[in-house]
């Protein structure tokens, strides 16, 4: 076992390591990298566990029958006119970024796509078993010194590096989630701030020497008060490790619906360290079912249904474009979860024709750029965006037409609730599950790329249904006992489109279990990824 020792006096704080580092990647949990996670731990662990009861003490209240609103204390800062500081040289274009989980093979393709930026993921897409995350701190430090390569064992392919390579910004785990392995007085420390600590320690200097700096995605934020964290985080660290103020970007991802209501704040928060805000939509419609998950009345249909131009949807989108660029931020779009469809090229036409159609919205809606997850869609999305964003990005385009209210972003969409949608959520929550149970976090599934933020859809849904006896279109309610029907056929037909050797190999029984438990629960999980971390190495 490894220790670290923080060198603040007055919180001198020791890291145990539970398991040790996997075999040549020793050196990115050095002392430096380990004494800024103990430094940040012993800051704001206290607070990060204040958050965190602060966001059951608002569950609670949204069960009692609150609703969000727009916050009357802060309301002055919403009115005031401020900016965040400007964005630097490389984040200025940001018109297509791909994202994906930090695995070697998958970066070099990333960094060499034509996307703007890389989006290095140590959440959604990434399982965070300990091998995976501290392989991927290895790989990003490769990446920052362009000493990165892969040698594929199958075909001895040959991946390095091109001469032009997309912006480095790493999304490290949401505030909610521990780091097992590593502990602070026997106690997990923050994942998400081992993940930015030990990035920062290690590339900082680097960064800096090649023209670029720290930057990072900021997932699952509830309120402004989690963004002051990251901004207080920041500050520390900057101090810490003698960087100057400021030199940290973060974007933050809008995708909790309580975040949506704080925007300015948040912006306001982050206001020296801000690159922008995000439109997470997976995650955002899975924040709208878990946060009024035991409201009746917000009862969605089926997911393949809830598209971008529902009106919840369309005004969270307008809305955050209209605050960015009231601020001087920008404002990115969403995740295109296709991906190419080979040897069937009328469904690979529709596919493409689906991303094209959505990235024509957002570039027409005003945003100043987008997420794909598949290095074959940039060309597509760029399309979309270079036809009617001549410069680097929009942030001129103010929005003074978009008039948001709360009654808009809390609009419940109409539609059914069917058998065919039940299914589906079964098979792409137990595959999905069964896939990270084994260390993958990113899964293509019929033809998109499912993360933990779609799972969770698939999960909350049954969950949502199950609690309040929905009814499918054929008047037949949602019962736990037609589920685990359904689940029980549903493994067959996973079955016969794996084969029996990859079933037999799999997890999927385990997956089933833990799965049908969760859907069935009388307590709503807040995360899959917490009780299902419980099964990783």
């Amino acid at each position: 076992m490894k220790t670290a020792t923080r060198t603040t006096p007055a919180t001198a704080a020791v890291l145990e390591l539970t398991t040790p580092p996997p075999a040549g990647t020793a050196a990115v949990l050095g002392e430096t990298a380990l004494g800024l996670v103990a430094h940040l731990h012993g800051l704001f662990e206290p607070r990060r566990q204040e958050l965190l009861a602060r966001r059951r003490t608002r569950q609670a209240a949204l069960d009692a029958g609150e609703l969000p609103d727009f916050l009357p204390d802060t309301a002055a800062i919403r009115a005031a006119d401020w900016r965040v500081a400007p964005a630097p040289a490389d984040l200025q274009d940001r018109r297509v970024e791909i994202t994906g989980p930090v695995e070697r093979k998958m970066m070099i393709n990333a960094l060499n796509s034509r996307a703007r930026a890389f989006m290095a993921d140590f959440e959604d897409s990434c399982a965070p078993t300990w091998e995976n995350i501290v392989n991927g701190q290895l790989n990003l430090r490769d990446a920052v010194d362009r000493s990165i390569a892969y040698a594929d064992p199958a075909s001895g392919r040959q991946y390095r590096l091109g001469e032009h390579t997309a912006t480095l910004i790493v999304r490290p785990r949401g505030w909610h989630l521990p780091e097992k392995h590593v502990r602070a007085g026997g106690v997990p420390v923050s994942a998400a701030l081992f993940d930015f600590a030990v990035f920062l320690a290690n590339n900082h200097r680097e960064l800096a020497r090649r023209g670029t700096g720290p930057y990072f995605y900021l997932p699952k934020l509830e309120s402004h008060l989690e963004a002051r964290l990251w901004n207080d985080v920041f500050l520390a660290a900057q101090e810490y490790l003698g960087m100057p103020r400021g030199t940290i970007r973060a974007t933050v991802l809008i995708e909790t619906i309580l975040a949506a209501f704080e925007m300015d704040e948040i912006l306001w928060e982050l206001r020296e360290h801000s690159a922008g805000l995000n439109c997470g939509r997976w995650d955002y419609i899975f924040s709208f079912i878990k946060k009024f998950r035991n409201r009746p009345e917000f009862l969605l249909p089926d997911r393949g249904t809830v598209t971008m131009d529902r009106h919840f949807l369309k005004s969270y989108v307008d809305l955050l474009i209209r605050t960015c660029h009231r601020r001087g931020a920008h404002a990115m779009g969403g995740m295109a979860a296709q991906i190419p469809i080979r040897g069937d090229e009328a469904a690979n036409a529709e596919a493409m024709t689906r991303v094209r159609a959505d990235k024509t919205r957002e570039a027409a809606a005003g945003h100043d750029g987008t997420w794909i997850a598949h290095p074959g869609l940039a060309e597509v999305a760029l399309a979309a965006f270079d036809a009617v964003m001549p410069g680097p990005n929009q942030v001129h385009r103010l929005r003074d037409d978009v008039a948001v209210t709360a009654a808009d972003l809390l609009a419940v969409p109409a539609g059914q609730i069917t058998d065919a949608g039940l299914r589906h959520n079964l098979r792409v929550g137990v595959q999905y599950v069964e896939a990270w149970l084994g260390g993958q976090g990113c899964v293509p599934l019929y033809h998109l790329m499912e993360d933990a933020a779609t799972a969770e859809i698939s999960r909350a849904q049954l969950w949502q249904w199950l609690r309040h006896g929905a009814r499918t279109d054929d008047g037949v309610a949602v019962t736990a006992e037609r589920c685990a029907r359904a689940l029980t056929e549903e493994l067959a037909v996973i079955e016969r489109e794996v084969g029996p050797a990859r079933f037999a190999a799999g997890r999927f029984d385990q997956a089933a279990r833990l799965f049908g438990a969760m859907i069935t629960s009388t307590a709503f999980d807040d995360f899959l990824t917490l009780p299902a971390y419980d099964h990783l190495p």
